[in-house]
């Protein structure tokens, strides 16, 4: 299964290329629902999970970073 990041942001901030992120998630490629179960807006910035685990990664979400490191080989 292919997953990728996307971002939740400080609540009352519209997702943008300038909005800071809050925290990062994992979905299922292209997803909105992250691993954790929060609901993420479809239009949150994303970025490739081969980020996850670097400084571009993060801050991260841990409850999806446990149920990632479920799913990958």
């Amino acid at each position: 299964m292919e997953h990728e990041m996307r971002a939740e942001y400080v609540d009352g901030v519209t997702p943008g290329p300038d909005a800071p992120v809050k925290i990062w998630h994992m979905v299922r490629l292209e997803g909105i629902k992250a691993m954790c179960g929060r609901m993420l807006s479809e239009s949150a910035a994303t970025q490739s999970a081969a980020l996850w685990g670097t400084p571009e990664g993060e801050p991260f979400c841990h409850s999806c970073g446990a149920m990632y490191l479920r799913e990958v080989p």
